[in-house]
């Protein structure tokens, strides 16, 4: 086998090692993408500056950056997927060197799983990570004025919920204001009924399921959000993000933008942030794009 090589997007790998990340990513598709975006090269100089940081319950978070010193940089809180019920921040690197490598100084929390806890904890979660990010992110580099969420799945309903429902980060201590804006990535945001049993056990016992839709809380005056959908979706359909756009702009918001990926699946678009994947939806480029937008960086 040796001298064999697979193509996989911009990377050439030994047979036998990509069949070994093959099956990696069956099983856990982004401990693969951690594994095989390290055999890439590109976004150098970003290291982890803070690792396990707790922030609330026992959970943690870790920080990433490129370099050292110089003006404060813009921040990203990242919030990944797994049906609010499995994930590790350590399986998301690729995310964090990704975005850090282009100027911003990221931070990946955990946040507590279903079953353990039901909705609203890991929303609480996701506003006790701002809370920590704006008081304390200064140490790194990060600029506590321009903080931005993003995720991907469940994250994607974190971050979104976040920016849509002034209550949790009100009840964390953080002013609302501070998240200047938010991208979604195939994200659930209109999904009551619950017809998933994923969805049944992480929102069931509200005792209003309409607190627990993001189209809810649409509003003229939310952050700028970036919506991302892959027309091909069958696990979050794109209809939640078409439907949250519309309701946002019913609301009279100027500042939401509906992007859809044609032909991408539900995991394909955080696949595209990593190295390996880019060619597959330039969804790296086109939401750090957005956020220099409404953070004034362009």
């Amino acid at each position: 086998m040796k001298g064999r090589t697979i193509t996989l997007g911009l990377a050439a790998l030994p047979i036998g090692a990509a069949a070994l990340l093959g099956g990696l990513y069956r099983r856990s598709p982004p401990l693969a993408l951690n594994a095989l975006n390290d055999l890439v090269p590109g976004d150098g100089g970003v290291r982890r500056v803070a690792t396990a940081v707790p922030f609330a319950d026992g959970i943690a978070l870790d920080v990433w950056a490129a370099g050292t010193g110089g003006a404060p940089k813009p921040v990203l809180i990242f919030y990944y997927g797994g049906a609010w019920a499995s994930g590790r921040r350590r399986d998301y690197a690729f995310v964090a060197r990704a975005y850090a490598a282009r100027g911003f100084v990221v931070v990946l929390p955990d946040y507590r799983k279903v079953p353990g806890v039901h909705f609203p904890a890991f929303v609480e979660d996701g506003a006790a990570a701002v809370r920590w990010t704006h008081d304390t992110i200064a140490r790194f580099d990060g600029d506590p004025a321009r903080i931005v969420l993003a995720g991907h799945s469940a994250g994607a309903y974190i971050a979104v919920m976040l920016a849509l429902d002034r209550r949790y980060l009100a009840a964390a201590g953080v002013d609302p204001g501070v998240v200047r804006a938010a991208a979604g990535l195939a994200g659930p945001y209109d999904f009551h009924p619950f017809t998933s049993p994923r969805a049944q056990v992480a929102m069931g016992r509200a005792p209003d399921p309409r607190q627990t839709q993001p189209i809810t809380f649409a509003r003229r005056d939310a952050p700028p959000l970036w919506l991302a959908t892959g027309t091909a979706d069958i696990e979050v359909h794109p209809e939640n993000a078409l439907s949250l756009a519309a309701h946002q702009r019913a609301a009279g918001s100027t500042t939401t933008v509906l992007r859809q990926y044609p032909g991408r699946r539900h995991n394909d678009l955080v696949m595209a942030i990593a190295k390996p994947f880019r060619r597959r939806a330039p969804v790296l480029g086109e939401s750090i794009a957005f956020f220099r937008a409404h953070l004034a960086l362009l």
